[in-house]
């Protein structure tokens, strides 16, 4: 699946990570407290005392993958063991008995969601319950040092390792790389972790402390790519003694492999090896031979040359077997990965990648010297993720296959990654009897997405969501992903915003990117049906950059749209045409990665009234005259920078005409007449996110649920009063990363909808 550039995704997902069953279908509980005392109680305080907590039980939104797993491992040590790590939604094991991922990070927080960037898994070659991690999203100056990570009961519980200026990239260039940490299996309490940017670490003591490897010759790299693998030479040495040989990786075309025959204490280039291109991966099979991967650069995209070749130590001959040549201009592209069959010593398989045209997986059961074609037979089976077949008639190929894994206990098992997900099969051997082979989308609870919106609408679908790289979704149940797949009509890259009429709630609206596929329609629709079918807009406003926000009045006739590069705009015709709105600011000058600083909201009563909040300016607006005009209301509300935007949203209260809610990150600000004027709420320290839902019995006001912090501890909190009192709704070992969406359903009380830091939607209800 031909699915996004790698600048594109890096960007989006650096907004998320800036570091710093039925419903029931009855209307919303509308009796008790009157509006005016519910705005009294959310001027007031968030109560005295201890924080009280209310027990939830957490699931997935079903969906099925939908984000970049990065690597998969299986354990050496064990039949039955394999991880996966991920790009920005952390880790997972796969759960034989149920055929699902186990989740392995979502202890989490806010605080740390930069080590949800998982750079390198590494099982124990011996201890099968023993696994290690090496955590950390970005390299950047601007990013904290990352972290290992080791754990004795196969991920279910971590000790977490800092480790002062040494960064990880979990979600960079090279992602799929690796691995990059690597545990000697004769002598097992040593590890060595090859970095992006501070050269080679080695371990002694099983990940408790690190030190550098000074002899090793590359000791910095500032490209941010560094040393993509470290592999042992398991044939020399002998159990209980540090293993004398073995070889570490350079995202470097000219020498990109380096040997050490006396555990490291000196490193030599590898002679005769390959140029014009770097290594990715490499692996031994069990003759002691070696075989790599190469691409012209690190991936996972601007891939345009590559090669597979096998290396003979005993010998020192290195032999090409790339599978096909990559030809200089009518088809550019390398390749992603090679994996070795630990049971048929010469059985190989390699995947292309950034080949558009016919992205394929190779198989060789003779050391390389001949291939066979698997994708172009195979029999593909969504899992129960229709998304996947992209609205074409057949599922295409997987694309940005760039890491591929043979079961080491059973050859015919085998795993790949993509920019969506994981294939598995079970049947590869098939192949070597000139049969297809059967591949499965197997995403069951790996749901590694970026949801950039979401709402709940009071009658029809029980959510619509946002979604970075897959465009959205209308979710009519919450344990299947939708069988419509995503949105259409246009599809798009990155829908980032969605709205509805409250009054007419089968209209819905939204707005986001060009498709992946390089078409240019206009990058927004309109719904009459609450999703289930799209019309795209016939126009854009005049220079608009797309993507933006968007809100929709309340009784559905009039869309005011903030698109990137341009001022917001009204269109009372369903988007066939656009007026420039009075008095609003033009979109800010912020980098692409960083969301619209411009946030829009319509009233849920009165359609003649929107909201809107420039985070970067501190300025609130307000509109009277059906979104056509605004007017600045107020002048001195927290300021954001562009990495922090994702914590700014604004949101009027459904049932209570003029009540609005501001998040900055920081305290949350609060509106009873109509943008006037805002008061924080004291007690609540931050707020990344806020959302209403159905009314707690005996209430008015709607159920207020905030991300953030309250009395000094982060989570998720409900509060039944307007914010004069919450409750802790979720525990330290669901945390998620955090989040900047999270709302209520208004036909269920208690239920909640969480939209994790790259893990997807979360919906919690009361235990």
């Amino acid at each position: 699946m031909k699915t996004k550039s790698p600048v594109a995704r890096t960007q989006l997902l650096a907004t998320l990570v800036a570091l710093t069953g039925a419903a029931c279908l009855t209307p919303p509980h509308r009796g008790g407290q009157s509006a005016a005392e519910a705005a009294a109680a959310g001027r007031g305080t968030s109560g005295s005392g201890a924080l009280s907590a209310v027990a939830y039980r957490y699931q997935s939104v079903v969906l099925l993958g939908g984000g970049f797993v990065t690597g998969v491992i299986f354990s050496p040590a064990k039949a039955g063991i394999l991880y996966a790590r991920t790009d920005i939604g952390g880790a997972y094991r796969f759960d034989t008995d149920t055929q699902s991922w186990i989740p392995l990070t979502d202890f989490i927080g806010k605080a740390d969601r930069n080590n949800l960037g998982i750079e390198s898994i590494a099982p124990d070659p011996v201890e099968p319950n023993r696994v290690y991690m090496a955590v950390g999203m970005y390299s950047q100056s601007w990013a904290p040092s990352g972290a290992f990570m080791r754990s004795d009961n196969r991920g279910d519980t971590w000790e977490t390792i800092p480790i002062a200026n040494l960064k990880m990239g979990g979600n960079e260039d090279g992602r799929s790389n690796g691995e990059r940490l690597a545990v000697d299996p004769h002598q097992t309490q040593i590890l060595y972790f090859g970095s992006r940017r501070s050269g080679l670490w080695k371990s002694t003591d099983s990940a408790s402390s690190w030190s550098k490897v000074e002899s090793f010759p590359v000791k910095e790299d500032p490209s941010g790519l560094g040393i993509p693998f470290v592999v042992f030479d398991p044939k020399s040495g002998a159990s209980g003694q540090p293993t004398p040989t073995l070889y570490a990786g350079a995202s470097n075309t000219q020498v990109g492999l380096y040997r050490t025959v006396d555990a490291g204490r000196s490193w030599t280039p590898v002679p005769k090896q390959p140029t014009g291109m770097m290594p990715s991966h490499a692996e031994f099979d069990t003759n002691g031979v070696l075989y790599l991967s190469y691409g012209s650069g690190p991936g996972p995209s601007n891939v345009t040359d590559g090669a597979i070749y096998r290396y003979e130590p005993k010998t020192g001959t290195w032999t090409d077997i790339t599978p096909i040549q990559p030809t200089r201009v009518n088809e550019q592209f390398g390749y992603g990965a090679v994996a070795v069959d630990r049971l048929r010593p010469g059985t190989l398989l390699a995947s292309t990648m950034d080949r558009w045209s016919a992205g394929e997986v190779f198989r060789s059961t003779d050391a390389g010297k001949t291939w066979k074609p698997l994708m172009a037979r195979a029999e593909l089976d969504a899992g129960g993720a229709p998304w996947v077949y992209g609205h074409q008639e057949q599922i295409p190929a997987p694309q940005w296959v760039g890491d591929i894994s043979i079961d080491p206990f059973a050859s015919g098992h085998a795993a790949l990654v993509t920019g969506g997900g994981v294939w598995a099969s079970e049947d590869v051997t098939a192949a070597d009897r000139d049969q297809p082979t059967h591949w499965v989308f197997s995403n069951k609870n790996l749901e590694e997405t970026v949801v950039l919106d979401m709402v709940s609408p009071p009658s029809g679908p029980l959510l619509l969501t946002a979604i970075g790289d897959i465009c959205g979704f209308r979710h009519d149940r919450l344990d299947q992903s939708p069988s419509r797949g995503s949105f259409d009509h246009p599809h798009c890259a990155n829908s980032t915003a969605i709205d509805f009429a409250q009054a007419k709630p089968n209209v819905v609206v939204r707005v986001g990117s060009y498709p992946w596929d390089g078409s240019k329609p206009p990058r927004g629709a309109i719904s009459t049906d609450a999703g289930a079918t799209w019309t795209q807009f016939r126009s854009e406003p005049q220079q608009s950059g797309g993507s933006g926000t968007v809100a929709l009045s309340a009784d559905a006739s009039t869309i005011v749209w903030a698109p990137r590069s341009t001022r917001a705009a009204y269109s009372k015709d369903q988007g066939a045409t656009w007026t420039r709105v009075a008095g609003l600011p033009n979109a800010g000058q912020i980098p692409d990665w960083a969301p619209l600083n411009l946030r829009l909201a319509a009233d849920r009563v009165n359609a003649r009234k929107f909201y809107a909040y420039d985070a970067l300016a501190g300025l609130a607006y307000a509109s009277s005259t059906g979104g056509t005009e605004f007017v600045r209301t107020v002048t001195d509300l927290p300021t954001l920078p562009d990495y922090q935007l994702s914590g700014a949203s604004i949101q009027a209260v459904p049932g209570f005409e003029g009540d609005v809610w501001v998040t900055t990150g920081k305290e949350p600000l609060h509106s009873t007449d109509s943008g006037q004027s805002y008061s924080p709420l004291d007690g609540v320290e931050e707020a990344d996110a806020i959302g209403f839902g159905r009314a707690a019995p005996g209430q008015k006001y709607p159920a207020l649920y905030l991300s953030g912090k309250v009395k000094g501890t982060s989570g998720f909190f409900r509060s039944d009063d307007a914010g004069g009192t919450f409750v802790r709704i979720n525990d330290d070992a669901h945390q998620y990363g955090g989040s900047n969406q999270i709302l209520g359903d208004p036909r269920v009380y208690g239920r909640v909808y969480v939209a994790g830091s790259g893990r997807g939607i979360l919906y919690g209800e009361p235990e």
